[in-house]
């Protein structure tokens, strides 16, 4: 069974299309879990006057993504787990497609779909990692143009549409809370790929996302955790050869994002989120001593690019991971 876990804050305007996309599945053995993080919009009883099938975890305030969802999953009775945002809509298949690939392999432990925007382009193909920590979505912002219509292993899913194997998530644990909101999902893959387990992509799981529906845009929030938090999962994450070795670069990159913030009018919330990130290290790297790591540290690094080649068109898009410059190393 796949439990659907979707994580709703204040997004009553998107609950019936995306609980709609559900309904209509091929893959029939399911159940859902609406994760109300405190709305004050009328989601909870929206809910349960329209969509009374849904099981509702109704938390009193904004948990946030990582620790509302949490919640979400701990009630899940599924094999599988599909983290799903509420501003998302499914293709009938896209269960089906995913289980598929997941039932076929059990070193497979993450399956990456291909996340469209509402006008077709593509938000994600999977997350990919650089060598200065920065992480991005692969093909955002890219005309969909069959470049990723090929099934193959990439780094990580974009939580905002990914399964997860629940043994997986038993074995190193579920997102780390601490993140509250943004870059969640890059910590919780990368201690997956520690602990030797496959992420798929699965290009024929399609879903369209309303790209910020909840969040915004270029928020305040997305400058800060997205900023913050790239610096914790490194901190956990990394071989502690290649850290030490990459830190120069990681450190040069995190510190010359703050004046491009800066000339955006961000510059006290970019600040502080480095600052945050600084002060909060010594807690990441207690965090890191109990990351469950079974591979060798070469096979961390095959997966880090050490560039990125992303078109010009994508990157008015990138602050969504914290990726605003591009840096490199040969």
């Amino acid at each position: 069974m796949i439990s659907v876990v979707i994580l709703n804050f204040n997004g009553k305007r998107y609950l019936e299309a995306c609980l709609t996309c559900v309904l209509s599945q091929t893959f029939r053995d399911f159940e859902v879990i609406v994760v109300d993080n405190g709305s004050s919009d009328g989601s909870a009883e929206y809910l349960e006057t329209h969509f009374p099938w849904v099981k509702m975890v109704k938390n009193k305030k904004n948990l946030g993504f990582a620790e509302g969802t949490n919640t979400g999953i701990r009630q899940a009775r599924g094999e599988y787990i599909l983290t799903l945002n509420n501003d998302t809509q499914m293709d009938n298949r896209f269960l089906e497609c995913l289980e598929q690939v997941m039932k076929s392999d059990r070193s497979v432990g993450m399956c990456a779909p291909k996340m469209l925007f509402c006008d077709g382009w593509i938000n994600s193909a999977g997350i990919c990692l650089l060598r200065s920590g920065a992480a991005w979505d692969r093909g955002m912002s890219e005309p969909d143009t069959g470049q990723y219509s090929s099934q193959e292993e990439v780094f990580g899913p974009c939580a905002g549409a990914a399964l997860y194997r629940k043994e997986m998530l038993d074995e190193i644990g579920l997102f780390d809370e601490d993140f509250f909101l943004y870059m969640e999902d890059v910590d919780l893959a990368f201690r997956g790929r520690l602990a030797g387990w496959k992420c798929i992509y699965v290009p024929d799981a399609k879903v369209h996302h309303v790209y910020g529906g909840t969040t915004g845009f270029g928020s305040d929030l997305s400058v800060y955790y997205g900023n913050r938090n790239l610096l914790w999962y490194v901190a956990k994450g990394f071989p502690g050869r290649l850290l030490i070795k990459l830190l120069p670069l990681i450190m040069g990159r995190s510190l010359a994002v703050v004046p491009y913030y800066a000339r955006m009018g961000k510059g006290r919330i970019i600040l502080k989120s480095k600052l945050d990130a600084l002060g909060g290290l010594p807690r990441m790297l207690r965090k890191r001593g109990r990351v469950v790591r079974k591979v060798h540290d070469g096979e961390i690094e095959k997966l880090i690019y050490t560039w990125a080649r992303i078109p010009s068109n994508s990157m008015r898009f990138l602050e969504y991971r914290g990726l605003i410059r591009i840096m490199t190393i040969s």
